[in-house]
């Protein structure tokens, strides 16, 4: 985790703090399954609980000092908490872990923290949503040019556009929810999965208090195609952030100037040229989508263990862990902050749509030369004529207008009424449909 793009909340989650908490409550309530189905003595399990609780809550480093102390000479992390948890509960520490392998706490806690990461996560994508909703209604009939393959295609909304992004991060949501539950399970089975030591009933238990599901066959182990779709989601998350912090880029070009990030007061372009305004939010948000998509590949991998396990997948797992979810919280928080300030300039939208002399009408011109009774075929070669014409010329002294192009064709003149012509050129057409789509969209015009 870079401090530079960690937001402390999420950090949180992954702090060793976090982790013993986590581990311990899982031995905790462990050890009261175990007392329940009378496998250790209810005293037992209420001394975990009394004792323990306090250690873990005033945890301090020298605590975690004396865990990685006892680490270094075990080589083994579990072991050395369990050590260290023994030292503050005392005789009853005989009890903890009764049958338990570490897999069982790992993966369990592993869970957890990633049921943890996806809340945080589900709230980012709420603060996109709203940001993009605002956004789109603000825009909902702000002309723009669409643009297809870079170039200049026919009108659309500016609103349009944020509705289909925020159409994408509403999918995006119910991915994460059903990459949350997936991930939402409990895994105490003990040695290769089989409950020869414990109870299935502890198990039952541990997983409801944690909130969690339990997992129908662990080995030891809960299956790693589970956290293979859950990485898998946040990376398609962070192409949704990667594809309209794209679209900004694009329209903040010095070419185009649609719209652009929003520029603070004393902020700096460039330490040479003090005219620049880069497009630095966006910029950013491509490189951390690229980070979280990294994660993929490693967690697809980790589904292939050895037999019942191998522990392959652990070193994968304390780094993309971390590292994907800390860096998409971040990209999410920047993207809702940088869509909420996101300055747009509607009329250089206006000047661009008009400014290839009209041709982008040339749809709807196709359109009208049909109606009035002229082939597809031939409406098509008349109208591509006269757009290239109007293109090949453009902003020269014998440049004309995409209009009078048409005017002037006698292929035209006399077949089609200048009335017609002028209500193809005019784009507020292309606006007829547009609460239509915002109501499938929003569920609401």
């Amino acid at each position: 985790m870079v401090p530079r793009y960690t937001r402390p909340a999420m950090a949180a989650i992954w702090s060793p703090e976090n982790r013993f908490r986590i581990w311990f409550e899982i031995e905790a309530l462990a050890a009261e399954g175990m007392a329940r189905t009378g496998a250790i003595p209810a005293s037992a399990a209420a001394t975990i609980r009394e004792r323990g609780a306090p250690a873990l809550a005033a945890f301090s480093p020298d605590d975690l000092e004396r865990i990685d102390a006892i680490e270094r000479e075990t080589r083994h992390d579990v072991i050395a908490f369990l050590t260290w948890l023994a030292e503050h509960i005392g005789p009853d520490s005989r009890f903890v872990h009764l049958g338990m392998t570490s897999s069982d706490v790992l993966d369990t806690c592993l869970s957890v923290q990633l049921v943890q990461a996806a809340d945080l996560l589900l709230a980012d994508l709420d603060a996109v949503l709203a940001a993009l909703k605002a956004r789109a209604f603000e825009h909902k009939h702000t002309l723009t040019i669409g643009r297809s393959h870079g170039i200049h295609a026919e009108p659309t909304s500016f609103g349009l556009k944020l509705a289909g992004h925020y159409a994408e991060f509403a999918r995006n949501r119910q991915r994460l929810q059903a990459a949350r539950a997936e991930v939402a399970v409990c895994a105490i089975s003990g040695a290769v999965g089989t409950f020869a030591h414990i109870d299935p009933a502890v198990e039952a238990y541990v997983a409801e208090k944690l909130g969690l599901a339990v997992e129908p066959v662990s080995t030891q182990v809960i299956p790693r195609d589970r956290h293979a779709a859950y990485f898998c989601t946040l990376a398609v998350i962070a192409s949704g952030v990667e594809r309209l912090a794209t679209e900004v880029r694009h329209l903040q070009r010095s070419e185009v100037r649609e719209a652009e990030e929003f520029f603070h007061p004393g902020q700096k372009g460039s330490s040479a040229m003090p005219h620049k305004r880069n497009p630095v939010l966006s910029e950013n948000l491509t490189g951390l989508a690229r980070i979280v998509r990294a994660a993929v590949v490693p967690a697809l991998e980790n589904v292939t263990l050895w037999h019942e396990r191998d522990i392959s997948h652990s070193s994968v797992e304390r780094v993309i862990g971390p590292d994907a979810t800390v860096t998409l919280d971040f990209a999410l928080a920047r993207l809702a902050g940088m869509m909420e300030k996101l300055t747009v300039h509607p009329e250089r939208m206006a000047a661009n749509l008009e400014s290839l002399g009209g041709v982008v009408h040339s749809g709807e011109v196709l359109l009208v030369l049909a109606r009035a009774g002229i082939s597809r075929e031939e409406s098509y070669r008349i109208v591509q004529r006269n757009a290239m014409a109007t293109w090949e010329k453009l902003g020269t002294p014998e440049g004309r207008s995409f209009r009078d192009n048409l005017a002037a064709d006698p292929d035209v003149a006399g077949r089609v009424p200048a009335t017609a012509l002028d209500a193809a050129m005019d784009a507020r057409l292309h606006l007829a449909q547009v609460d239509a789509v915002f109501a499938r969209v929003f569920g609401e015009g």
